[in-house]
């Protein structure tokens, strides 16, 4: 794996924030966070590839041949069985049947079981996600399918416990059973680490009767199904079975209720049409207050009374659904608010009149990034689907609503004037980020303004005052940046912790960038021992201390009109708020470059921090900020020892430290001043776990979590001397997006331009 923590970090040790995570005393808390800026726009959000209509080649085989074939595969002959590729976390891989993967061009791919070892046929797709393994075996959309994950681990947290909530169903699934028809992985981990796993993932899946393969080399495997898209495979044991293909069937049929279901009360009343409805979808709409109907795919929805209607996701080709297609012309001459998601993107779209297709390999995954049309708002999503909508047939009266990123296909479309609306991702996640789910506010609000008479309700105007909301910004008032002419840069300086040689890396990209803009890079930095300062980098160094007296002489000579203040750590974060605050910048007119000083600031200063995560209702631990041993004597007392100081504006912890009581608080403040005027006193949390996200953040709102990193000590070890690992590895969905949440909101909030890194 790439280490992210050297190659990604460049931001400066800035703020600490504490959040508990809603699990148990023994459970992982937020932390500290750490803050720092880079200029600059989102680049790349993923793969580039143009999807268009596929139809796989139909291959002849004889059964006869490919019998051999697997034979020779699962006897040990010479074809390769994934040795090194995986399979030795903490069983040895000896142990396991293997079994081998067979594709319709005649591909053989040999690995160990983990699951069922019964033979299996169906459609090969992957998925990117890096957690929720889970949710997504219990997505109906996956039903007929032989799913690929391209994550190399799996298993690493279990099968959570999964008592049932308040609606009766159970917690942490997507349907009551399994739907894949098998799963690939490149290395399954059979001693799993969370503390709510209830048992392993190979016991559910032999419990289900679902096949599982280890030991396979996915990259390998994703590549060819990129190539030549999403093919029909098998996997087999003993008995070989036929080739199929699930998209022939109606899919629908099979993971649809049979009987409505009623879910909730209240005086707003949603039909939802499944076509194979995800748990949390019911959740998040049951959340609103409303009384929610589930009915099968072909319900006849006309003698039904409902405010809002709701088209679910499922599985297969959306040709196989004409009669929930029907159902929905009629209900498009209604003026009720209309809402899908997924499959029910597809069926609204052809009941107005467009057409789908299907995709080379599809989207699935958590980090689909889709771009709200007419606008630089970019949203981050979680897909299913290897059908879309084919938007150069859009009927009148109908405008594209999103596009992906990445392929440039459909996510969704919307009504002119007319309440109805559809997405090709999935709001309610799960598994995935939950970015997008207020998109459900907006389907029950134009309900219940339908139902109260509301007549000027426009739904466009909704969606774009809720899409604006979430972004946290509006796109009219991101200034119009002139572009820089030259940019001075504060270098890293020496390396200690605090300002390590991950600047010194990210200072010379920041250099190198600059230059292939055409702009002229003129760089601070006294250390002669970097990266940074090689000839021919930047276009003029200057070997001098980062502090504001010299930094003033340079201004002053090569009169620059933008300045970084990220890339130094401390020391450089520092020196510029003693520029702003001099108003030196502003003499020699030179603009701050990425998160703008008062952001710096307050991430800087602990109590500032503390009252700007209570203005998003984030949780810190308890703490005062203090300016005299005095008053931190006094705050740790209301507290209650042990407690950790913390000092402000310091370079690597320096002055900081845990506290058991008065006589070694007294100790530690007196060297924690020495190192800062600031001392923040907070409850000690020794010894929990710690978690990291690096964010990235653009002016006009949008963000991405980068990578996030799991601290193998616990809480007590300094950052710069514990062992990480990127990612994180016992991390559920849930707890993994509850953090990544909380990060994207502390970025927005706070107005960082660039890239910071945050700690739990």
């Amino acid at each position: 794996a790439t280490p992210f923590r050297h190659l990604t970090r460049t931001g400066s040790r800035a703020c600490r924030m504490l959040k508990a995570l809603a699990l148990r005393p023994a459970a992982a808390r937020v932390l500290g966070a750490k803050a720092g800026v880079v200029a600059g726009p989102l680049a790349a959000l993923g793969f580039s590839s143009q999807q268009r209509s596929f139809r796989a080649p139909q291959l002849e085989h004889g059964q006869r041949a490919m019998s051999s074939v697997v034979q020779k595969a699962n006897a040990g002959g010479s074809l390769d069985a994934g040795g090194g590729l995986g399979g030795t976390s903490g069983v040895s891989k000896r142990t396991d049947r293997k079994c081998t993967l067979v594709l319709e061009d005649g591909s053989v791919f040999s690995g160990q079981s983990f699951g069922s070892e019964a033979s299996i046929a169906g459609e090969v797709v992957f998925n990117t996600g890096m957690v929720g393994y889970v949710e997504n075996l219990t997505d109906p959309s996956y039903k007929g399918q032989i799913l690929v994950t391209t994550y190399p681990l799996l298993g690493n947290y279990g099968v959570q416990n999964s008592p049932p909530d308040e609606l009766g169903l159970p917690t942490g699934m997507e349907s009551s059973r399994i739907q894949v028809d098998a799963i690939i992985c490149q290395d399954y981990c059979h001693l799993p680490s969370h503390w709510n796993a209830d048992k392993t993932l190979s016991q559910w899946l032999k419990e289900n009767n679902v096949p599982g393969i280890y030991g396979v080399d996915t990259r390998a495997l994703t590549k060819k199904l990129r190539v030549h898209g999403s093919m029909k495979g098998k996997i087999v044991f003993d008995e070989d079975v036929p080739l199929r293909d699930p998209n022939m069937l109606n899919l629908v049929a099979s993971v649809s209720t049979k009987v409505p279901i009623t879910y909730g009360s209240g005086d707003v009343h949603i039909l939802a049409i499944d076509c194979g409805i995800k748990y949390n979808i019911i959740r998040s709409l049951v959340s609103a207050g409303v009384r929610l109907t589930v009915v099968p795919w072909d319900w006849d929805i006309k003698k039904e009374r409902y405010d809002g209607l709701f088209i679910s996701n499922g599985p297969g080709d959306p040709a196989m659904c004409e009669a929930t297609v029907e159902n929905l012309r009629w209900a498009l001459q209604q003026d009720t608010p209309i809402f899908g998601i997924c499959l029910g993107n597809q069926l609204m779209a052809r009941a107005a009149g467009c057409s789908t297709y299907k995709l080379k390999f599809g989207n699935r995954g958590h980090n689909q990034p889709c771009m709200e049309v007419g606008t630089k708002h970019c949203f981050i999503t979680s897909q299913n689907h290897g059908f879309a909508v084919d938007e150069d047939k859009m009927p009148a009266g109908w405008l594209p609503l999103f596009r992906n990123a990445n392929d440039n296909t459909n996510e969704g479309i919307v009504h002119e004037n007319l309440p109805f609306f559809s997405v090709q991702f999935h709001p309610e996640a799960m598994a995935g980020p939950e970015d997008t789910e207020s998109l459900f506010d907006v389907f029950i609000n134009a309900s219940k303004s339908m139902k109260a008479g509301d007549a000027k309700l426009h739904l466009r105007t909704l969606l774009k005052a809720q899409l604006t909301k979430m972004i946290g910004i509006e796109e009219s008032s991101v200034p119009p940046l002139t572009r820089p002419r030259k940019v001075l840069v504060l270098g890293s300086g020496g390396l200690s912790i605090g300002q390590a040689g991950e600047f010194d890396y990210s200072g010379s990209q920041a250099v190198k960038a600059m230059r292939e803009e055409g702009i002229q890079t003129v760089l601070i930095n006294p250390n002669v021992a970097t990266v940074q300062t090689a000839k021919g980098l930047a276009d003029k160094v200057y070997f001098l201390p980062v502090t504001p007296e010299y930094v003033i002489q340079v201004l002053k000579h090569e009169r620059p009109d933008g300045i970084l203040l990220a890339f130094g750590g401390q020391t450089a974060l520092n020196c510029g708020i003693v520029l702003h605050r001099k108003g030196i910048l502003v003499q020699y007119n030179c603009r701050v470059l990425g998160t703008p000083v008062d952001t710096i600031i307050s991430t800087e200063d602990r109590e500032i921090f503390s009252r700007k995560l209570a203005e998003i209702n984030e949780c810190s631990a308890p703490s005062f900020s203090a300016e005299t041993p005095a008053e931190c004597e006094t705050a740790a007392l209301k507290i209650g020892f042990p407690v950790i100081c913390r000092a402000a504006y310091a370079l690597g912890g320096l002055g900081s430290g845990f506290a058991n009581n008065c006589e070694e608080l007294a100790k530690l403040v007196n060297v924690s001043f020495s190192q800062s005027p600031q001392v923040l006193v907070e409850k000690s949390l020794r010894g929990w776990k710690e978690i990291e996200y690096e964010v990235v953040r653009d002016a006009f709102g949008n963000c991405i979590t980068v990578c996030n990193m799991e601290n193998f000590d616990p809480l007590g070890i300094h950052t710069g001397e514990s062992i990480v690992v990127a990612p994180s590895q016992t991390l559920d969905n849930h707890d993994y997006n509850m953090l990544r949440n909380t990060a994207v909101k502390v970025v927005r909030h706070l107005g960082v331009v660039g890239e910071c890194n945050i700690q739990y």
